[in-house]
């Protein structure tokens, strides 16, 4: 991490009260010159606060989406006419989007119409469910969502993940749910949340939900078994969700009390970037997360989002 990074993160990062702190949210700050290019990532975050209403949460999930992936180039940027776009959010918990255990509905919503939009032939959402996809799919509200916008929301059959040659440093075979990697496109879409064995949940793990085999096998090396699947799934797209974001108790939650609503969607192509700055909004170092050291290492992309082409808005609705 860049000196000026490192500074940025103690400035803003903190521990309240035994649990993360949430790094405060403002307009865009002036940044040192940037490289030149296309953009590769965009920070949008409401103006002003959020408060439980639920229209207003709606709106704002909406809006944030369209403008972080408006002002990344647009979706036509990574989608073309005719192609298959699957989006894996986070849908592992059977429990309602209040409590921020899973993506989003209306972000989810959001990009499905997006793709469809930009040309997309048929856009697919789906996610291997750690607690059952007949709850959590319908509990979450992406189910309803996705399928208000004309999306096709898949529950994912067992006999469909095959085995796969990963080649990684841990993982050399494993199974993967075909439906998903024979897609033209796979956006990675998942929620910012405290999580109790990695101390958050973002990108990198978020694609556990596109493979099967037993989970508990990763736990021996997590951060090199993430960042195997990350290097075989090739990200070309992830949009973080951190409208409502879980502080405590994750992954799993279930008390309002642990539930801030940030008003924050991120979108990129460095999911490594991503990470970072996910971590460092949850109130942790990015210098000391090892997936993220392991994927800058094999080349996934940069810790230092700041020194990325970097696009920060503020929003209003």
């Amino acid at each position: 991490m860049s000196g000026h990074s490192r500074r940025h993160f103690l400035k803003r990062a903190a521990i309240l009260g035994g649990g993360l702190a949430l790094a405060p949210f403002g307009c865009s700050e002036k940044l040192p010159d940037k490289p030149q290019g296309p953009v590769q990532m965009c920070i949008a975050r409401w103006n002003g606060s959020l408060g439980p209403d639920a229209g207003e949460l709606k709106a704002a999930a909406t809006t944030l989406t369209e403008q972080a992936i408006a002002n990344l180039g647009g979706m036509k940027r990574f989608v073309k006419r005719g192609d298959v776009v699957w989006i894996k959010p986070n849908i592992g918990f059977r429990i309602g989007p209040e409590f921020a255990a899973n993506t989003n509905p209306d972000v989810v919503a959001t990009l499905v119409r997006l793709c469809m939009d930009a040309g997309a032939k048929r856009v697919r959402v789906g996610d291997n469910s750690c607690y059952g996809a007949d709850g959590a799919y319908p509990m979450s509200g992406i189910e309803a969502a996705v399928e208000a916008v004309g999306g096709e929301v898949v529950y994912l059959d067992e006999s469909r993940f095959k085995d796969m040659d990963i080649h990684g440093e841990r993982l050399d075979k494993w199974p993967v749910h075909a439906d998903i990697i024979e897609s033209d496109l796979v956006i990675n879409v998942p929620i910012a949340k405290q999580h109790a064995l990695t101390a958050v949940t973002l990108c990198f793990k978020n694609y556990m939900g596109v493979v099967g085999g037993p989970r508990e096998v990763w736990h021996d090396d997590m951060p090199a078994c993430l960042t195997d699947i990350a290097a075989y799934m090739k990200p070309q797209l992830c949009v973080l969700d951190a409208v409502r974001v879980l502080t405590r108790n994750g992954p799993k939650g279930g008390d309002l009390a642990d539930v801030k609503n940030v008003g924050t969607v991120a979108a990129g192509t460095d999911i490594v970037a991503l990470e970072a700055f996910g971590a460092e909004m949850l109130g942790c170092d990015p210098a000391r997360g090892k997936t993220m050291a392991a994927a800058e290492r094999r080349g996934l992309g940069h810790r230092d989002y700041r020194s990325l082409v970097l696009r920060e808005l503020g929003v209003t609705g």
